[in-house]
């Protein structure tokens, strides 16, 4: 928390009053800053192809921030190729969301069955 409080010449300095929150802040701040392009790994992908992938949006209130990471996404893919739902397995949330809505514009190559995937995409907003 940031207080004014007052030292012993009556001025008033402004500082931090809880180190375990300045620790949790700097933390925080330097996980989260990761990698704007996402790059896509698919992981439990027995071959199948992406016919047409759009890149998701960077918001740029994160992107001008620099707050960038790793968002995960179960992708549920038809057995015509058309992506049927999104879930968000893990990252930040406003990334994630900007992820499915790309992801949701995806088509796969056709298979004989709907598969589940999972979608890495990472944000690097030093790109």
């Amino acid at each position: 928390m940031l207080m004014l409080k007052k030292n012993n010449s009556s001025r008033w300095e402004r500082g931090w009053t809880n180190p375990a929150l300045i620790a949790g802040v700097l933390a925080v701040s330097l996980l989260s800053a990761k990698p704007i392009h996402a790059q896509t790994r698919e992981q439990n992908a027995p071959e199948r192809k992406i016919v047409t992938r759009i890149e998701p949006e960077y918001p740029d209130t994160l992107k001008r921030l620099y707050i960038g990471g790793v968002v995960r996404v179960e992708v549920v893919v038809g057995s015509s190729g058309t992506v049927q739902t999104t879930e968000l397995l893990g990252g930040n949330p406003v990334l994630g969301q900007s992820a499915m809505k790309a992801i949701k514009q995806w088509k796969y190559v056709p298979a004989s069955a709907k598969e589940k995937l999972v979608v890495q995409l990472e944000f690097d907003p030093h790109r």
